[in-house]
């Protein structure tokens, strides 16, 4: 069930399409003035999504599945650049699983024995590879946050995930 829930991410590609219908490769200079995030009908009949799109198409599926998730977003406040990453995590068996599939370095089903050991894989991970290991710990925040309205902006977005609970690790 688990796979098949990737299997069907593997038809969605990295990217996002932009509010004129334009479909973009990458996160580019026009993302935060364009983007609107999609219903995960819309990614997957668009075939492409950055993780935000994703992350949703991802929470729809394993609701329909019954599998209750969490999902986070990690932000790093650096002035005009705030790189981000969403993920969820799901538990089955006493045991946690982070769930990836639109970070293409760390693809797959990664196991845990706690949910803190999840985030704090993921949060050192997006430090060493997105960072560089260049940041401020206190510019560092990963949020719980709920499902979101399809179609806001990147702006509305970052405010939604904001709303939610500030995890400390």
């Amino acid at each position: 069930m688990i796979n098949n829930i990737m299997n069907t991410l593997e038809k969605i590609n990295y990217g996002y399409k932009d509010n004129n219908n334009k479909i973009h490769n990458n996160v580019d200079e026009l993302f935060s003035d364009t983007y609107t995030l999609q219903k995960p009908e819309e990614t997957l009949k668009n075939r492409v999504g950055v993780c935000w799109d994703q992350v949703e198409l991802e929470r729809n599926l394993f609701e329909k599945e019954n599998i209750n998730i969490d999902t986070y977003f990690i932000v790093h406040y650096d002035n005009d650049k705030c790189p981000t990453h969403t993920f969820l995590i799901f538990q089955n068996n006493n045991k946690y699983y982070w769930f990836e599939h639109s970070w293409s370095k760390f693809k797959g089903i990664h196991e845990y024995n706690t949910e803190l050991e999840a985030l704090k894989d993921v949060k050192e991970k997006f430090i060493k590879y997105e960072l560089n290991n260049n940041y401020n710990p206190m510019n560092l925040c990963i949020y719980k946050y709920i499902k979101p309205e399809y179609g806001i902006t990147c702006l509305e977005f970052y405010k939604h995930c904001e709303k939610g609970k500030n995890i400390i690790i």
